[in-house]
């Protein structure tokens, strides 16, 4: 067996051992010991392979794999410029501590820095993103025992460091794999089942993601707190937590703890705020989506405590004056006549936001996001691109407790999305839907290609298509002043029929445009798009009216 073969066959064997249950290749010529390795694996029913020609639209499928299961994911590739696509994904798994393997294929070193084809500088490529970055070292013949015990070391260690189980810290983890020629097996890659040669005895080193191992200290809430729960874990919000709570969809807390629904549009009524604003502010998880919640951090009036699952925190305006780990017993006495006008509050609001939803007469991007929450069946899976979908969602949805909600927040690109909910919608035990903008869509278009042999996810992806960029006509490039270059560089209409480009990928797609074709487009199942056409400045104008009714409705 020719050393990079045997490299290839430890490394995929140690990763199984380790918990690995899935992998995503994107084929390519250094890879194919890798890519043999892994396909025997399959056949001997050891792992799931999802295979993808697109080295973006792999990392992001491995991210959505790693995302929704909690367990480490490698993606593969071959040397070159295929290394650098992976860098999206693993810049999203390093902010949102999921676990994520790239395992990039690399010339050995004597060929580096001489010219020779596919050939970049790729150890260290990830800098700052990754927890640990190797460039490991070449397999050579003749030193088997030795290397065996390197590589399974290695690579135990790789998951141990990606799921965080010593640092509790999770995220990406960077292999560099340098293989010389003979890339491929004398025996046409076929290999008879059982123990591989110099595998330890035992049982398997098993990653699972940890539990903060970090004393619990008492958290002391003054009567007026207002808990934001961001994207990420929300340990220690219960159900019956007794101070209103503000939550991003994608946070633990959302359809719990008491989360209120819309509290953003509370937050950005400045007279009701005026008269009820909190004293106090306890952050959960990492807000990335409202600026009024910016807002209040920043407010020097209000005293604001952190606890973060990872030993990273979230304080984008620098107001925290006490970070922790855990959320362990909360002492003090909720004050529950100012409880009691944030929920009543919520109600309202939510209440004035429907009449204005349901008065109109177009199915608009606000209510297609409202009726997507509403109309999933319970245990369904929601993957919420970034732009407005996540906010019109964290606005107007009613939040609900037996859906799963997962979005991108680490570093909220629209990129690799459709991947990111495949790979969710292939480890999910329900149905999965998804639901982005015209051109979150667009950018991963490649993620609908699932070729011959993939397993098919079950995933309805729902599309309100404004004609291009429109969260821009909600900010302030589409105010007036800027209209004459709004349409070119903001606006940017792409003018496709996206149910024919689904369509052409192998995807059922179909136009809806009224909330009973929405309802009954969603019981059909997937793989499936749905496509809902609007208008930018329509969808900007119903914005405003949305908060003008919200703020109305609470008033004082």
């Amino acid at each position: 067996m020719n050393p990079s073969t045997a490299f290839a066959r430890v490394v995929v064997d140690e990763l199984l051992r380790g918990g690995v249950t899935d992998a995503v290749l994107a084929p390519g010529s250094r890879s194919a010991p890798l890519a043999l390795a892994l396909a025997t694996a399959e056949r001997d029913g050891r792992l799931a392979l999802h295979v993808r020609i697109d080295e973006r639209t792999a990392a992001f499928l491995a991210l959505g794999l790693a995302k929704a299961s909690g367990r480490p994911v490698p993606v593969v590739t071959t040397s070159g410029t295929a290394t650098a696509h992976l860098h999206a994904a693993v810049l999203e798994a390093h902010e949102s501590g999921v676990p994520l393997l790239a395992l990039t294929a690399d010339r050995p070193p004597e060929l580096r820095a001489t010219g020779a084809n596919q050939t970049i500088e790729q150890a260290g490529l990830y800098g700052g993103a990754v927890r640990w970055a190797v460039d490991v070292g070449v397999p050579e013949a003749g030193r088997e025992e030795a290397q065996n015990r390197y590589w399974r070391s290695l690579v135990a260690k790789a998951l141990a460091v990606a799921t965080g189980a010593l640092s509790d810290d999770p995220g990406p983890v960077h292999l560099n794999l340098a293989l010389r020629e003979p890339l491929l097996p004398e025996d046409g890659g076929v290999e008879p089942a059982g123990p591989w040669a110099g595998r330890p005895a035992g049982a398997p080193w098993t990653a699972a993601l940890p539990s903060p191992g970090f004393a619990a200290t008492a958290h002391r809430l003054p009567p007026r707190t207002l808990v934001v729960a961001g994207d990420g874990p929300a340990q220690g919000l219960e159900d019956d937590f007794p101070w209103p709570v503000v939550a991003e969809p994608s946070s633990g807390a959302w359809g719990r703890a008491g989360a209120l629904r819309g509290g953003v549009l509370q937050l950005g009524a400045a007279g009701w705020l005026a008269a009820h604003r909190p004293e106090h502010v306890l952050v959960v998880g990492r807000p990335t989506l409202a600026r009024p919640v910016n807002a209040l951090l920043a407010d020097p009036s209000v005293t604001v405590e952190t606890v973060s699952a990872f030993p990273r925190w979230a304080d984008a305006v620098r107001s925290s004056g006490r970070v922790s780990r855990v959320l362990a017993a909360v002492e003090g006495t909720p004050d529950a006549g100012w409880v009691s006008a944030w929920r009543s509050a919520a109600q309202r609001a939510g209440a004035a936001v429907d009449a204005a939803l349901d008065g109109s007469a177009a199915l608009t991007a606000a209510r297609v996001a409202r009726d997507v929450v509403a109309g999933l069946p319970s245990g369904a899976l929601l993957v919420l691109g970034s732009s407005t979908p996540v906010r019109d969602v964290d606005r107007l949805a009613v939040p609900r407790a037996d859906v799963t909600v997962l979005a991108n927040r680490g570093v909220a690109g629209i990129d690799g999305t459709i991947s990111t909910a495949i790979g969710a919608a292939l480890v999910h035990r329900g149905p999965a839907f998804a639901l982005m903008g015209d051109l979150t869509f667009l950018h991963d278009l490649t993620g609908l290609l699932v070729g011959e042999g993939e397993r098919v996810p079950d995933l309805t992806v729902v599309v309100p298509d404004n004609d291009g960029g429109g969260i821009f006509a909600q900010l302030e490039p589409g105010q007036e002043r800027y209209a004459s270059d709004y349409r070119r560089v903001f606006g940017t209409p792409h003018g496709r029929d996206l149910v024919a480009v689904a369509s052409s990928l192998g995807w059922a797609a179909s136009l809806v445009s009224t909330p009973e074709e929405l309802q009954a487009a969603l019981g059909l199942g997937g793989p499936r798009v749905v496509v809902v056409r609007t208008d930018q400045h329509a969808e900007a104008a119903l914005a405003v009216e949305l908060r003008t009714a919200a703020a109305r409705a609470l008033g004082r």
